[in-house]
């Protein structure tokens, strides 16, 4: 299009005339048309400003250190990339991952079961492992979260990401 500007301008036309064959605004063609009396082209120039410190390499590796593990801070990911030769400030890997809406959150704390009461609980499902139904209905569990389907999609945010029934599982695969 700025081409097919400069092209008609340089035919003969006025500012007036190549707006309207071209259905583009006066100021707009007038613009055109001084950017390439000026600089001898058309094309987008580059803008001014400081280049970006952290390449796109090392930026992938940001991104994939912190979804593999969302509680790494900033100053280990400093760390990390120190050891691959960019030197950038913990709050430039702050800013560069909440552009890719990677954003510092706290994780939902979740009471963790002590060894005692993971016990406890182990024992009791083996006392009454061959109770009939109404027993099991009539047993109250306090340590259930309630999980409603319409909102388990919300579940799957950052502040779920580490959880401790996952630790407490594995506390009572090892007992």
């Amino acid at each position: 299009m700025r081409t097919e500007v400069i092209e008609i301008y340089q035919s003969g036309k006025g500012y007036k005339g190549i707006s309207k064959a071209l259905g583009l605004q006066r100021t707009t063609v007038r613009a055109i048309i001084h950017k390439w009396q000026k600089h001898g082209t058309v094309v987008n120039l580059p803008r001014s400003g400081r280049p970006t410190k952290i390449t796109p390499r090392a930026q992938r590796r940001l991104i994939r250190e912190v979804t593999k593990d969302p509680r790494t801070s900033s100053k280990e990911l400093q760390a990390s990339l120190a050891s691959i030769k960019v030197s950038v400030h913990d709050s430039t890997i702050r800013k560069r991952l909440g552009k890719n809406g990677l954003h510092g959150r706290f994780p939902r704390r979740k009471p963790l079961l002590s060894k005692k009461n993971i016990r406890a609980c182990l024992n009791f499902a083996k006392k009454h492992l061959n109770d009939c139904q109404d027993f099991w209905e009539n047993t109250l569990w306090t340590d259930e979260s309630k999980l409603n389907y319409n909102n388990f999609a919300k579940m799957s945010g950052p502040k779920f990401l580490q959880s401790a029934v996952k630790d407490s599982l594995q506390v009572i695969a090892n007992a």
